[in-house]
């Protein structure tokens, strides 16, 4: 049986590799530039990292990888990746075909919020909702302590269904897969800067508007409101169809401080309740739950 899992979190700027030993225990960990316009490099820089660990741990290790977008169940090609050099291409098979074994892979955000409900911030609830935030959104489900995925392999995907309750002063952006007013468009980093643009005519990256809404800019601090409102109505809905126990929070976006105090304030204007507990946890590991998560795809 074997004992020690090796994670990767394929990025679209950064690629990440964890060695776990037997307690789960980080023992090895790098992080390298993801080649993201060419799926043959891709491909070689994965191959590359793998022999590079078993090179130096001479034992055997499972194999688990997190991806952006997921493996169709019907054609076993690859969809929904923003590197989209990787949509439509065998990336299973192919991987395996390179690594001359097995590989269990997942959608990023299934690997994120599987780390964090099997051993990190929500490892104490049954029914587990994880949200990325962060260059786009994605979302998860896990269920005593196994993920939830359909038939479709699409289970949490959240941030393509539109901003719930939408109102005039939310605009109508267009998202990249196609379709107008996705959450993605208002709760991800480029999502938020470009609604301040519209709304204000300033070019300015998502991170200086929280900075000067914290500094009492007037203009950001109406823009974070709205942030906050929309990711009460987005994460409503959630609860509204799930019930979950907890949602957690990953992504650059979830470490914005007010979102843990602001948001659950709101709840209650769009929740089908007389009163709402669900906990919006922020993820434990950071940045590093999907890595996590790829190594605990092995049991």
């Amino acid at each position: 049986m074997m004992t020690y899992k090796m994670g990767i979190d394929l990025g679209g700027s950064k690629t990440e590799v964890i060695l776990l030993d037997p307690e789960q225990r980080p023992i090895y960990r790098e992080r390298v530039t993801t080649p993201a316009g060419s799926y043959v490099e891709i491909l070689t820089m994965l191959a590359d990292l793998v022999d590079s660990v078993e090179a130096r741990f001479k034992f055997d290790m499972s194999i688990g990888v997190g991806i952006p977008g997921a493996i169709s169940p019907r054609s076993g090609l690859l969809r929904n990746s923003n590197t989209v050099c990787m949509n439509g291409q065998p990336f299973l098979t192919d991987l395996q075909g390179r690594l001359g074994r097995e590989v269990r892979i997942e959608n990023d955000a299934n690997c994120f919020v599987l780390s964090e409900a099997l051993s990190g911030a929500a490892r104490n609830y049954r029914v587990v909702f994880g949200v990325i935030i962060g260059t786009g959104t994605g979302g998860g489900l896990v269920i005593d302590g196994k993920l939830v995925n359909g038939p479709h392999s699409i289970s949490g995907e959240w941030g393509h269904n539109p901003l719930p309750w939408h109102r005039s002063e939310d605009g109508a952006p267009s998202c990249y897969c196609g379709k107008t007013t996705c959450i993605e468009t208002f709760l991800s980093g480029p999502g938020l800067a470009r609604n301040y643009k519209i709304r204000s005519g300033k070019s300015i990256s998502s991170q200086d508007i929280i900075a000067a809404a914290a500094a009492g800019d007037i203009d950001c601090r109406s823009m974070l409101d709205l942030y906050h409102d929309q990711m009460a109505r987005a994460l409503a809905h959630v609860i509204n169809i799930l019930d979950p126990h907890a949602i957690v929070l990953g992504g650059g976006m979830s470490n914005i401080d007010s979102i843990y105090r602001e948001v659950p304030a709101l709840l209650h204007n769009y929740v089908f309740s007389d009163f709402v507990e669900t906990p919006i946890l922020q993820a434990e590991r950071g940045d590093a739950s999907g890595v996590f998560g790829a190594a605990l795809l092995w049991p």
